[in-house]
């Protein structure tokens, strides 16, 4: 019990919750380890209670029903573990969704690409089952900006259903740098001449080839430039971005994909996040904090883990690929702390360390409790 008062304590220097809710919380977190998923029923056979399990269960259905998280904090903390002040990261876009049921779950999420995978910040459940509106993918830039502004931003990464008018509207307006990929048969005009396809730039390229049109064109309302790579089954990946210098468009686009590993990692390989029965959406965005802390407690874990013990390298058809990623090192890490605990106390403290590091900012940093 006393690493559990521990997790508690250090979580409540920064969120400053009920005592009842952050030793709930604190609990969730300790079962999401150990059985490495969120379906409730699970976690509350890992949660550490004298109660009954019917009991627990009810305690994290109450949770999530009651309680009332403040998700600009929440982003804060996660950013503070990561990265730096003024630091240039990119922003990436994306969508995951899955049916429980005839319930459509639809999670329009904001990550920042870091060292292979997307760290998630934030998040906005869906109302329908399809792509949202460009109003909405305006929203949620919106709200990063709204915390910690946009100097830090050098680049929006989306894929195709990102690519509409509203959007870049709203990107170009507020001089946010951005590389978001657009359909081949999307249409764009040069100076005042006849609309065409977008393909039609890049007839003459070659495969495993790229290369940045040299004028900008007009395309979903807004001047941009392109840019182009040909993969070696002759598909095009072609990059809108507002940037002048487009010849380095595609190469960064391409980190775009570290938002589908952090889905990977919240879902089949890591939390199982699409095991949930909840079913509504406003709990479902508060199921996502324990998700986010969670991984972001492994993926630091990993990080210095392999400071310590380097990550083995496997060979794989004439390359060398990391056995493990930094969130899988972390977490098979922590979940055999957490599962022989008696014996590996001081290794939970040296957990709790990298989650909760000394603080190297004033008060008035971004991590301050919010009121």
């Amino acid at each position: 019990m006393k690493h559990i008062n521990e997790l508690e304590r250090s979580l409540n220097d920064y969120f400053g919750w009920n005592k009842a809710r952050m030793s709930c919380f604190a609990k969730m977190l300790l079962a999401l380890f150990a059985v490495c998923t969120v379906n409730l029923s699970k976690l509350a056979i890992a949660f550490s209670s004298d109660a009954k399990i019917e009991s627990r269960y009810k305690r994290l259905q109450r949770f999530f029903a009651v309680f009332k998280i403040d998700m600009n904090q929440v982003a804060k903390f996660v950013f503070n573990l990561f990265f730096k002040d003024k630091e240039k990261i990119y922003l990436t876009i994306d969508r995951t969704n899955w049916f429980f049921g005839k319930f459509k779950i639809n999670s329009l999420t904001l990550g920042i690409a870091h060292e292979g995978i997307a760290i998630p910040l934030l998040w906005h459940l869906l109302k329908t089952s399809g792509n949202a509106t460009g109003k909405e993918h305006a929203k949620i830039v919106k709200r990063f900006v709204k915390i910690f502004g946009k100097s830090c931003i050098a680049g929006v990464l989306a894929d195709r259903e990102f690519a509409n008018q509203d959007f870049f509207k709203y990107l170009v307006k507020a001089k946010i740098p951005f590389y978001i990929r657009v359909k081949e048969g999307a249409k764009v005009r040069i100076f005042l001449e006849k609309t065409f396809k977008v393909k039609g730039l890049f007839n003459n390229l070659t495969q495993k080839s790229q290369m940045s049109y040299i004028q900008p064109v007009t395309i979903h309302g807004q001047k941009l430039f392109v840019a182009v790579g040909r993969s070696e089954t002759g598909e095009l990946l072609i990059v809108a971005t507002n940037q002048y210098k487009a010849k380095n468009a595609v190469s960064i686009y391409l980190r775009r994909w570290e938002i589908e590993v952090l889905f990977q990692s919240l879902k089949s390989r890591g939390f199982n996040f699409e095991e949930t029965h909840i079913n509504k959406r406003e709990r479902i965005e508060k199921l996502m904090v324990l998700l986010a802390i969670g991984f972001s407690w492994a993926h630091k874990i990993g990080e210095w883990r392999a400071m310590k013990k380097p990550i083995r390298l496997n060979k794989f058809k004439n390359t060398r690929r990391s056995q493990y990623s930094y969130f899988r090192y972390g977490l098979d890490w922590i979940r055999d702390i957490i599962l022989h605990i008696y014996k590996k106390k001081w290794q939970f403290k040296l957990c709790l360390k990298q989650l909760f590091p000394p603080p190297k900012t004033p008060k008035t940093s971004i991590l301050e409790p919010i009121s």
